[in-house]
């Protein structure tokens, strides 16, 4: 894990973000807190970046994420199936050095050789490439500087295969829009949805049932809200 810059945009606080994050299963009883504001954030979220130049701010009810490199921001705390995902993100497209692109995620992510996500975090250094020692779902939105949007589970072995790819503009980033994304999983079956499309679904012949959620980006100056975890229902 790199260290970076903690941000409070609206006090002008600046403090260095520091410690790794452990994590653990909640049981559904319990609630997830989002830790999205200074003061819950190291206990909630862990940043595994690429380079040391990072930055998060907070900024309204969220956070406002700028990345120099590759950058996971992973909730600490592991969940199991069956579950939903859901948060709002955008990436900013507003001043020099914004960049519209890799409005991602992983979910369900374990690690086949360690007990949590976090023991192998310092191997990984941030780089994409080096996730591939994981098992989860990811999806790229607006990946390769918007030009594709790409559905992958991984085996914990080099280059997973790529499920399903759009690349129309449709189903490409809208610089400062407000996407609000639901990841559901349940019964072997997990599925993507973006601003009310269900944009992938996967009936997985082995399914990833616990792992940990990481918000993932690179090259980009990305907000994020809204965050939560809540038990899959069929009406929900």
């Amino acid at each position: 894990m790199s260290f970076g810059t903690k941000v409070g945009i609206a006090s002008g606080a600046l403090v260095l973000l520091l410690g790794a994050g452990m994590g653990w299963i909640l049981s559904r009883a319990e609630k997830y807190p989002a830790g999205l504001d200074w003061k819950g954030f190291d206990s909630y979220w862990t940043v595994e970046s690429e380079s040391p130049d990072y930055q998060v701010g907070f900024v309204g009810e969220g956070v406002e994420i700028t990345s120099p490199k590759g950058l996971t921001m992973w909730y600490n705390k592991a969940v199991e199936a069956p579950c939903v995902i859901e948060y709002d993100a955008r990436v900013m497209l507003e001043r020099e050095g914004d960049r519209l692109s890799d409005l991602n995620c992983f979910w369900m992510a374990s690690d086949p050789a360690a007990e949590d996500i976090f023991a192998r975090s310092a191997e990984r250094g941030g780089k994409f490439a080096n996730c591939a020692t994981l098992q989860l779902y990811y999806v790229g939105y607006g990946g390769n500087y918007n030009s594709t949007t790409r559905f992958r589970r991984y085996n914990g072995m080099p280059d997973p295969a790529l499920l399903q790819e759009y690349t129309d503009p449709e189903h490409l980033l809208e610089a400062n829009h407000w996407y609000h994304i639901r990841l559901v999983c349940s019964d072997g079956r997990t599925e993507y949805w973006i601003d009310g499309e269900r944009l992938f679904a996967y009936d997985d012949p082995e399914p990833l049932t616990r792992g940990w959620f990481g918000f993932r980006t690179t090259l980009s100056r990305t907000q994020f809200k809204g965050f939560k975890i809540s038990p899959y229902h069929p009406t929900n």
